[in-house]
């Protein structure tokens, strides 16, 4: 959505950071897997030098309002990565115990991988590419060792990854995470190009052509009872809030993160904001992650 817009309204909750450390062997899914892990609002950062994390975890924890921190640290680091164990040890003590997630995959699929994407080893000066895999293996045995979730890529396709991913790193992934937008529109400017649902209530009477209702918005109690005072104004709300919570679940198993729901009238500042903002709060009611932006309001 158009950033110059208004900033979208939510629930905020405040938790303490968790952190985690995400390593591997290099082809064996780290960048795939620290965007997976972005996608569930982590905040991650890639191919960090090992002295820098304890002063990058506590300058993002400063910021206060980011509850989870991906570090990807890897052989890419090339002579810093040998001062990883101290760094570790100089997190611990400052931030507490970070998680470290550990990536592999066997060597045939790696090399494979290699053929594929024709990406250079980060130890290619070691020699050929079966030798600088065996390489890279010996050096992160350390911090293999002291891996608290150790996944195995080499027969995982990218959704598998992203469940294997749910299991064993954000176990409590659930609703909450489910970023919902609820956004009112006007047909008469458009739809929203990003919407993923869109929901028509130009068959409810329309409030413009009440004299004393025109110069309010379906924010304001004298629209809002208005439009909410029909009856099929209530089955609507009623059947269309059914289908969303029969959705919902089923789109965070499908695996989206999150839904753009567009309400459309003609003008977008009546009808369509009076139910976006009924759906709105009975989705905050119900716990869920919900944000609402009216776009035509001040047409």
């Amino acid at each position: 959505m158009d950033n110059t817009n208004p900033p979208l309204r939510a629930k905020r909750r405040g938790k303490t950071m968790e952190i985690w450390i995400v390593t591997g062997l290099s082809g064996s899914g780290k960048t795939n897997a620290l965007k997976i892990l972005e996608d569930w609002n982590f905040f991650c950062i890639d191919n960090l030098p090992p002295e820098m994390l304890a002063d990058a975890a506590a300058m993002i924890k400063a910021a206060g309002n980011i509850r989870r921190l991906a570090l990807g640290v890897d052989i890419r680091s090339r002579m810093f990565f040998e001062r990883l164990m101290p760094a570790l040890e100089d997190l611990e003590k400052r931030e507490g115990r970070p998680k470290i997630l550990f990536l592999d995959a066997d060597n045939p699929t790696l090399i494979n991988r290699y053929k594929e994407t024709r990406h250079r080893h980060p130890l290619a000066s070691k020699g050929k590419l079966p030798d600088s895999i065996r390489a890279e293996r010996t050096r992160l045995d350390g911090i293999r060792n002291r891996a608290d979730v150790l996944i195995d890529t080499s027969n995982l396709k990218l959704k598998e990854l992203k469940e294997a991913l749910k299991r064993r790193v954000y176990p409590g992934r659930h609703e909450d995470q489910f970023r919902i937008h609820l956004i009112s529109f006007g047909y008469k400017f458009g739809i929203p190009m990003d919407a993923d649902l869109l929901m028509d209530v130009r068959f409810l009477p329309n409030p413009h052509y009440i004299p004393e209702l025109r110069k309010f918005s379906g924010k304001d109690a004298p629209v809002s009872d208005y439009v909410m005072g029909f009856e099929a104004s209530g089955i609507f709300f009623k059947q269309y809030y059914s289908l969303l919570t029969y959705l919902i679940p089923n789109y965070i198993e499908e695996g989206k993160t999150s839904l753009v729901i567009g309400i459309g009238c003609t003008g977008g500042h009546h009808r369509s904001v009076t139910l976006a903002e009924k759906l709105f709060a009975a989705l905050v009611e119900d716990g869920f992650n919900a944000a609402i932006y009216h776009r035509d309001i001040r047409h």
